[in-house]
């Protein structure tokens, strides 16, 4: 099992291909782990001269999870509602340090790096913080964490806020309930969910980690004045029926970071729908090719 080590944090991670070709590291989103990322999914940039590292965030999978520290996203709404600190055990910029931690155990020294949703973020705060790791960056369907842009419909959060049971039936059940409204419309597949969210629940299921994960993100505010001054080359890829994260919130994004490409795929919503990996892949890898020619 492969294992780095930022702090008293650790980090699980898988890397896929050829160790020679340039590192591509993916970035999950919300929850998820590192098998969101589809081995299928991943052998497609190997194919494209791409090494591919997938991990497992902090407080999901198999992964340090901060269980000590109860999750309150309320809390955290609230405070800053007021106008106080949220006490939060980490933040964005500590999640991007565990992504340092990955590329430093498999002594890498720069990477592309694309993120999902909050992989995106994740990206966006690498990009702000380490520039000097990175030879490329794409933020996949996020945002830059102002308030106005790139919010969810209130179906979309009244889910992920609503009470949950914790059993396998019912989270493989709600996260259905959730994909059919945020998902990709014409290409919902609820078996394809359900097997997806049984696999991750059976890995390690954690759903106070997400919560945590999710008061890092209310806590960590907004990049886009920091994303003004970064000069990584930069693609911001959304779906237009993204209602997860409203498409406003990669309009945004590539507003703030100079030279930024965006890319607004028709009919994508905000899943990893294989429909789409073609398109996600070529966009991706191009962008990566084309970084390192510059």
């Amino acid at each position: 099992m492969s294992i780095a080590r930022h702090g008293d944090v650790e980090i699980y991670y898988q890397s896929i291909g050829h160790e020679t070709d340039p590192t591509l590291i993916l970035i999950n989103g919300l929850g998820s782990q590192c098998i969101n990322f589809d081995l299928e999914f991943c052998q497609r940039f190997v194919e494209r001269g791409l090494r591919v590292v997938r991990f497992d965030n902090r407080d999901v999978g198999l992964s340090s999870a901060f269980n000590r520290y109860r999750p309150d996203v309320f809390g955290t709404i609230s405070a800053l509602g007021e106008g106080r600190e949220p006490i939060v055990p980490y933040r964005l910029a500590d999640m991007a340090g565990d992504t340092l931690a990955v590329l430093d155990a498999l002594g890498v020294e720069r990477a592309h790096v694309s993120g999902w949703s909050l992989g995106g973020m994740i990206a966006q705060q690498l990009a702000i913080d380490h520039p000097e790791r990175l030879w490329s960056f794409a933020s996949v369907m996020a945002t830059t964490g102002d308030p106005d842009v790139g919010q969810p419909s209130p179906e979309a959060l009244a889910i992920v806020l609503g009470p949950s049971e914790i059993d396998r039936k019912s989270i493989i059940a709600k996260r259905q309930e959730l994909e059919r409204i945020i998902g990709s419309p014409v290409y919902f597949d609820p078996q394809r969910v359900a097997e997806e969210t049984g696999a991750a629940y059976d890995r390690n299921f954690n759903l106070a980690g997400a919560a945590r994960q999710l008061s890092a993100i209310l806590a960590s505010g907004s990049r886009s004045a920091r994303l003004a001054g970064v000069h990584v080359p930069a693609l911001v890829v959304h779906g237009d029926a993204d209602r997860f994260i409203d498409v406003s919130g990669g309009v945004r994004t590539a507003q703030c970071v100079p030279g930024a490409r965006l890319e607004i795929i028709e009919g994508m919503g905000h899943d990893l729908s294989p429909h789409f990996w073609d398109r996600l892949v070529a966009l991706i890898a191009d962008h990566a090719d084309a970084a390192r020619a510059l």
